[in-house]
């Protein structure tokens, strides 16, 4: 394989790694993902200030949603979220009836965090904002190429050391 080759793979020699400007902006992963995150965000501002929500905040409703009564560290895991940030965002929630802690049963200095029907409510009020920006974001991708994406966003994860959620 020649090092242009290479290069147009993002890849170069071994020990000879190619500059970000040989790379380009338009095809160095972190910044594309961080560009269609932060995209996703943005369109998203209107309908979490309606619900007297943020993106953090959303995240947390999101999660618990489909995994409910997490500890703080699975919560972490799950959204992404840096501790200290997650902790005010579980306060405000928790102001708002959004969500409540609850005691472990098997330790009662572990509280899991539990979503609550106004915070279910909330979130199902945000969904249809979500879900139609989903599909917006997804427009003109076949589904075969959408199938492809995921596989390789799990694969990345997976070098990361990150497993699928439940597995």
């Amino acid at each position: 394989m020649s090092r242009g080759t290479e290069l147009d793979h993002g890849l170069a020699d071994v020990g000879v790694e190619p500059s970000l400007g040989e790379i380009g902006l338009s095809s160095f992963i972190p910044y594309l993902l961080n560009r269609i995150s932060s995209s996703w965000n943005m369109e998203l501002q209107d309908p979490l200030r309606r619900q007297k929500l943020n993106t953090v905040r959303m995240r947390t409703l999101a999660v618990l949603t489909i995994k409910n009564g997490l500890s703080i560290k699975e919560l972490i895991q799950l959204t992404v979220i840096e501790q200290s940030t997650l902790s005010r965002a579980l306060d405000a929630l928790e102001n708002q009836g959004m969500i409540e802690r609850i005691a472990s049963e098997d330790d009662r200095r572990v509280r899991t965090i539990h979503i609550t029907e106004d915070g279910r409510a909330s979130f199902a009020r945000l969904w249809p904002d979500m879900h139609r920006e989903y599909q917006d974001m997804l427009a003109g991708i076949d589904e075969d190429e959408r199938l492809a994406l995921i596989q390789t966003l799990h694969k990345i994860l997976k070098n990361f050391g990150i497993r699928e959620p439940g597995k």
